[in-house]
């Protein structure tokens, strides 16, 4: 009998939200030319995105895609070029605002297909704690998507208290995205940027929510890390060793790494099945989701087939495709 499958890392950027930009945002330069049967050239703050699929855009080609793959629902969310940090909060906001209504009304015509995360303006509390309220409450959002940091700051930043305290409230489901990454000029040449910047963009987001007291004193927020967390899974053993023989890492946490490690989610974005096999054992079948990056090239093309190559029981199975996405966003 054929799976139920949930992707719950993909992302959208619809021909409606780049006119809102163009219109909106002139400052940010937004476009996309070289347009063809496979997508364009996407530029918006000076970041060029080379290809930008088609699919990013086009509804009837990302069903067709879907169905290929074998994906029943794909919760979506906002390209990371568009998180906008590092821009005024008044204007992120504004965009927020507005991709986040545009994200609801995708997922609202066709809703046995897909739903949604919000972005916020992370960079203003005040205002992103606002926002992920309405977005989930009046606009049916499952949560939002976050990226690794805010204008150069880790997320154990105090004053995202005002965001965490409402989603956690909220319960919501918050997708942890690497951009804007650590050690860029280093990471240059060879496409490292990807390879290795976003990995590591995203274990210094875990870690900082771990060893930061943020999992420890939101529980009830379900954080998921991307690209099957980075190095997170992999250097546990390290995590614990420096908490047993140093007191930096014991600052602000008052259980253990293992404690608040065991709260995190992962996706299943390994491009190699050992190190999935390895993920899904070292935390759990019900800590780790179907996650696809769709549609862009660094996603895993073997789409679900990977996961159901795993050694694993149908029940693990059946819980890493579809029934921990639905269990966290509500499907």
């Amino acid at each position: 009998m054929k799976s139920f499958v949930v992707d719950t890392h993909a992302h959208v950027f619809t021909e409606e939200m780049i006119a809102q930009f163009q219109k909106n945002a002139p400052s940010l330069n937004v476009s996309l030319t070289d347009i063809d049967a496979d997508g364009g050239v996407l530029r918006i703050a000076g970041i060029v995105q080379k290809p930008f699929p088609r699919s990013a855009w086009d509804l009837d080609r990302r069903i067709k895609e879907l169905d290929a793959w074998g994906v029943d629902f794909q919760i979506v969310a906002n390209v990371p070029h568009t998180f906008l940090y590092e821009s005024e909060a008044a204007l992120t906001n504004e965009l927020a605002i507005m991709q986040n209504d545009a994200i609801a009304a995708f997922a609202a015509a066709n809703p046995k297909r897909f739903g949604g995360l919000a972005t916020l303006p992370m960079q203003a509390p005040k205002l992103a704690a606002a926002e992920l309220r309405r977005a989930m409450k009046e606009k049916g959002l499952k949560g939002f998507h976050l990226g690794s940091n805010i204008g150069g700051k880790n997320l154990d930043e105090p004053d995202l208290d005002e965001v965490w305290e409402v989603a956690n409230e909220l319960k919501a489901f918050v997708l942890v995205h690497p951009h804007k990454i650590a050690a860029g000029n280093r990471l240059e040449s060879y496409y490292l940027k990807n390879l290795i910047g976003n990995p590591l963009e995203t274990t210094i987001a875990g870690a900082s929510l771990v060893f930061g007291g943020v999992v420890e004193r939101f529980p009830n927020i379900s954080f998921c890390l991307v690209h099957g967390g980075g190095f997170v899974p992999y250097q546990l053993g390290r995590f614990r060793h420096g908490w047993d023989v140093r007191n930096e890492p014991r600052l602000r946490m008052r259980g253990t790494p293992e404690e608040s490690l065991s709260k995190l989610y992962y996706d299943t974005i390994t491009h190699n099945d050992e190190a999935l096999d390895y993920l899904v054992k070292t935390a759990g079948a019900d800590r780790v989701l179907y996650g696809s990056d769709y549609p862009f090239d660094m996603a895993d093309d073997e789409g679900p087939a990977r996961v159901k190559k795993l050694k694993a029981p149908e029940a693990a199975l059946t819980d890493i495709l579809s029934g921990n996405a639905k269990r966290l966003l509500n499907i």
